[in-house]
């Protein structure tokens, strides 16, 4: 069989796998907190016919050799981590974070889990969640009193509520942040959530504004940072090279079906 074959096959299931990838960014353009994907591709195993320097027939060496390629394989998805921007709300529970770091969530099976996504809610408790629920760490800090007329959130994180009939705001919480050594490896849940994996190392906790961790905004959200217009031009290079692959499938089997006419 004809290398071209597999090699034209193993291009077009890797331009399907970007189109999916290409197509969920599209998807989550006006996700709060969403970080887009890309598609990192390799090249597969070379099959030498010639290794280069090899001796001729005048003693000399050949400066190239002959390497034939088996095609491409999808190395790794990515998530890029870089600043959505914000969109404001007037929302006073909506959070944006300016820089690095991530808020760390309660899941109901006891482990944590991160998220961009600032839209905070408060439940019957008095305790910040997400939209889905699941509470926003440190639980034990934030509570918000029932009688509280309105919470303010600095850039520090930390929380204050104004009660009737005190003249001082009531500090009621202090929000954290973690940080990974390598965001890029952690594993993507749904809903707006990031796991830890032993590729991105150990949740590192601080405070905003400290030690590298960026800042909060209350009232805004970050929003995706997706850009409709690269990806609909990363959706049209797909596309492209999938034809191409396939017209060289095309062009095999034409050449093939060549040679086997030539024994009639």
């Amino acid at each position: 069989m004809m290398r071209s074959l597999s090699s034209a096959a193993t291009g077009m299931k890797a331009q399907q796998l970007n189109i999916d990838t290409t197509s969920n960014n599209l998807s989550n353009v006006n996700t709060s907190g969403f970080k887009k994907s890309r598609v990192n591709f390799q090249d597969l195993v070379y099959q030498t016919l010639r290794e280069p320097g090899t001796p001729n027939n005048q003693g000399s060496q050949v400066p190239n050799g002959i390497e034939v390629g088996h095609g491409v394989r999808p190395a790794s998805t990515q998530k890029l981590f870089a600043q959505g921007g914000f969109k404001n709300t007037e929302n006073p529970l909506d959070v944006a974070i300016e820089g690095q770091g991530f808020f760390q969530v309660l899941r109901p099976d006891g482990t944590v889990a991160y998220t961009r996504d600032g839209s905070f809610k408060q439940d019957e408790n008095g305790q910040l969640v997400t939209s889905d629920g699941y509470i926003v760490q440190p639980d034990d800090d934030i509570v918000i009193p029932d009688e509280a007329t309105s919470v303010i959130i600095s850039e520090e994180g930390t929380i204050h509520a104004e009660i009737p009939g005190e003249d001082d705001y009531e500090e009621i919480g202090q929000l954290e942040l973690a940080q990974f050594p390598n965001a890029a490896g952690l594993e993507s849940l749904g809903r707006n959530l990031f796991g830890e994996t032993p590729s991105s190392g150990d949740a590192i906790v601080g405070e905003p504004g400290e030690d590298g961790f960026g800042t909060l905004a209350q009232g805004y959200l970050e929003e995706s940072n997706v850009e409709v217009v690269d990806e609909m031009v990363n959706m049209i290079q797909a596309q492209r090279a999938y034809e191409t692959n396939s017209k060289s499938i095309q062009a095999s089997d034409e050449m093939l079906q060549q040679a086997n006419n030539l024994r009639r």
